[in-house]
């Protein structure tokens, strides 16, 4: 009988072998840091101020109002702080009256990451300008100790994007400039974390090996951006921005390591299968507004609303018949069901720039950067509402026409981040499955730093 019982809890808690990703600590899983000109004044008004080549992500309208042919590069880096507060921690196993040992913290859970980006534009003519980007959209990092008290819930979380975007702007010669790009997106990602075999097995599963679920894919999807530029006088100009959501679907395999084999549960295996995870992509608009108040100080101010709310769920979902984990006679057997419930959000950003000389400028800039987490706030990687405060400098050596920016930013979180882990399934994804759960406090700090380089030729 207790062969039987540990047989069931094994194959129960592989069925539920993986949890998803929570928000990135930059709005969702989107990243700000695309730009080190936009940066310095917190990407404010980037939709409205084309200064080089890089308005080809943030409205390829821009790309009218620049002569010849333009290029920027560059890097920017993000180093996130994220840890659990030792004394906020609790833990329940699906059976309650099985301890978690051991139980740390999960320590500092994100490493710093670099965020490389390159832009190009041509004038065609005086009416076309084509244009072309590579830059990382989208991405998310965490990695908690292997004694971590929630490894139930979360171990390791990857996301990495990279976009391809080629675009176009046309103008009418009256102030008016319209732009599309097309994001050609290529993202792989990872999940994993340990499993709880409490649930079937009770107290003996302190005496087995704590099986290893581990999912890696890639897929690759297209967004649209289009843009608009008005240049209202030669002091005052509006941008907008618009662009479209699609679903990754990626695509790849689960590996549940170190399973026990019944009967003797002496022997552990490996269980493979193919499935797949989609990942929704939200639309969003942004709005973006610039004014010279003088030859030396320009204002820049912009809004941006982003469609998370389509992000309800994410399943890991199985794309064969009989299965190794699913064991299902038909593909789409469901490996886990993750509730998300995100909610839309706004970004809110405020910046200037002071052109002290003819070589140098100086800017600033604030930005609320409002989380799409809401009542499902997961161990992935925690999140809360934050300010991003930046500063930036620009030099332009004027006889060759080659311009460096750098900027730096920190993030001031709202508040922290409570996390309130639990196990849902597809059927009833408001009511939790089983009595498992994490809780835990998380204090939160980032900051980030971006080089760029530009030219016209």
């Amino acid at each position: 009988m207790r062969s039987s019982l540990l047989a069931r809890a094994i194959r129960v808690t592989t069925l539920a072998a993986l949890s998803a990703p929570a928000s990135l600590l930059a709005g969702g899983f989107a990243l700000n840091e695309q730009s080190a000109s936009a940066m310095g004044a917190a990407n404010a008004g980037a939709a409205a101020n084309p200064e080089n080549a890089t308005t080809v992500l943030f409205n390829p309208a821009g790309m009218s109002q620049l002569s010849g042919t333009n290029i920027s590069f560059g890097a920017s880096v993000l180093d996130i702080d994220a840890e659990a507060k030792r004394d906020s921690i609790a833990t329940t196993r699906q059976d309650p009256t099985v301890p978690v040992q051991p139980a740390s913290n999960g320590g500092d859970i994100a490493d710093p990451a670099v965020l490389p980006n390159f832009y190009l534009t041509h004038e065609v003519n005086d009416s076309v300008d084509v244009g072309f980007g590579i830059h990382a959209p989208y991405g998310l990092a965490a990695d908690y100790d292997n004694e971590f008290a929630g490894r139930f819930f979360a171990d390791k979380t990857e996301l990495t994007a990279i976009a391809f975007t080629p675009s176009i702007a046309i103008s009418n010669g009256s102030g008016l400039s319209m732009g599309a790009g097309l994001s050609i997106i290529y993202a792989e990602g990872r999940l994993s974390r340990y499993q709880d075999l409490s649930g079937t097995a009770g107290a003996a599963a302190l005496a087995l090996p704590e099986p290893y679920a581990d999912i890696e894919g890639d897929d690759v999807g297209v967004t649209l951006r289009v843009g608009f530029l008005y240049e209202l006088s030669n002091r005052t100009q509006f941008g907008l921005t618009a662009q479209t959501g699609t679903e990754l679907n990626l695509k790849g395999d689960a590996e549940i390591s170190n399973t026990p084999v019944p009967p003797t549960f002496t022997q552990t295996t490996t269980l493979n299968e193919k499935v797949r995870v989609p990942l929704a992509i939200p639309e969003s608009i942004t709005f973006g507004a610039r004014h010279r108040l003088t030859d030396t100080v320009t204002v820049l101010a912009g809004a941006t609303y982003a469609k998370w709310g389509r992000f309800e769920e994410l399943d890991i979902i199985s794309r064969e018949a009989n299965g190794e984990v699913t064991r299902s006679p038909e593909p789409g057997a469901y490996l886990t069901h993750i509730t998300e419930r995100w909610k839309n959000t706004w970004q809110f950003n405020l910046g200037g720039i002071w052109q002290a000389s003819p070589e140098w400028a100086f800017k600033a800039g604030y930005a609320w950067d409002e989380s799409p987490v809401d009542q499902y706030v997961t161990a992935r990687i925690p999140s809360e509402d934050r300010h991003w405060l930046t500063l930036g400098t620009q030099w332009r050596d004027l006889r060759n026409g080659w311009t460096v920016d750098a900027a730096v930013g920190t993030l001031i979180f709202a508040d922290d981040a409570e996390v309130n882990d639990r196990e849902y399934t597809h059927q009833n994804p408001t009511e939790p499955a089983t009595a498992a759960n994490y809780r835990g406090s998380y204090e939160l700090s980032a900051w980030s730093a971006s080089v760029q380089v530009s030219k016209a030729f």
